[in-house]
């Protein structure tokens, strides 16, 4: 998928999603639990658009710059570190998007190139390597790893399916699809994605909604339920052990805090920083927003925000 078609796609997205917006219940004003600064300003001329992020021990932030193929780190100090940069796409334009960290340190990022694309590997040494062929993937976002089976869980939007993979094997399969998960207009289904307390749980940007897919004891994709509606949601991230979400709402330049009973309240919004925020993250009480700008054209970011437990 092209730059171009990514970005229409996106643009439609703001319609979808300010529609769903209106007739969805009034928010509450933003909340002041969450005290926050911006850490990094990014250059857009660059094209460093942060799509998603994953966390280092020490607080650093990577982050996936989309157009520019890249991966950098971000210190807590604002020190952006580029550490690698995708091949070139055989065709067409190339997105480097959902990004996860494994235990060894070793960081898996999604990949659109034609293809090149797949699951790439970027090693501590700095070796670049394709972990997993996906050639036949018509979009991928989302990407998350099940600590227990070691397998990686990456989303495609546009085919409204979700994948598992085994880096160390190169096998891959299609794990889960359905109706909750295809795209609709827009061309956006399932998105964001996570594994936790025994379910992967996936966003729907186009339907707006937060879903809970639980494994089965074999590794079989149960039954998709819908957990919350939440308008334009992109990736997402728990607050701890529990099932309360903070979830970036892309088009409307606003993160949500979501409870496990659906109920939603809004925590982050522009007067922030956000500048269209594609996901979240968290460790402890610091919560990290990238802000690719993909709407606003204006200041793509690196928020951190401390919640007051």
């Amino acid at each position: 998928m092209s730059r171009h078609s990514r970005l229409a796609l996106l643009g439609a997205l703001v319609l979808a999603g300010l529609g769903a917006a209106q007739s969805a219940p009034a928010f509450a004003s933003p909340s002041r639990e969450a005290a926050s600064r911006v850490v990094a300003h990014f250059d857009i001329a660059a094209q460093q658009q942060p799509e998603n992020i994953t966390l280092e021990p020490d607080g650093s932030a990577d982050v996936t710059f989309a157009f520019a193929r890249q991966v950098a780190r971000v210190t807590p100090q604002g020190k952006v570190t580029i550490l690698a940069t995708l091949p070139p796409a055989t065709s067409g334009t190339a997105v480097v998007s959902g990004i996860v960290q494994v235990p060894d340190g070793t960081l898996y990022v999604d990949y659109i190139a034609g293809a090149e694309s797949g699951i790439w590997r970027l090693g501590r040494d700095g070796t670049l390597t394709q972990a997993v062929a996906l050639p036949d993937a018509k979009f991928l976002n989302g990407l998350a790893l099940d600590p227990r089976s070691g397998a990686l869980f990456a989303t495609d939007p546009a085919a409204g399916t979700v994948w598992r993979a085994w880096p160390r094997t190169g096998k891959a399969e299609i794990w889960a699809t359905g109706d909750k998960l295809l795209p609709g207009a827009a061309g956006f289904g399932a998105n964001g994605i996570k594994v936790h307390n025994g379910s992967v749980w996936v966003s729907n940007t186009d339907q707006g909604t937060l879903l809970r897919i639980p494994v089965r004891p074999d590794g079989t994709a149960g039954p998709i339920a819908t957990v919350a509606q939440v308008p334009a949601i992109d990736d997402f991230a728990f607050t701890g052990s529990g099932n309360t979400v903070l979830a970036a709402q892309n088009a409307l330049d606003q993160v949500d805090l979501v409870t496990p009973g659906g109920a939603q309240r809004t925590v982050l919004t522009a007067a922030d920083g956000l500048s269209t925020p594609t996901s979240v993250a968290v460790q402890g009480s610091a919560v990290y927003v990238p802000s690719a700008a993909y709407f606003t054209g204006v200041d793509p970011n690196l928020l951190l925000a401390h919640l007051d437990r």
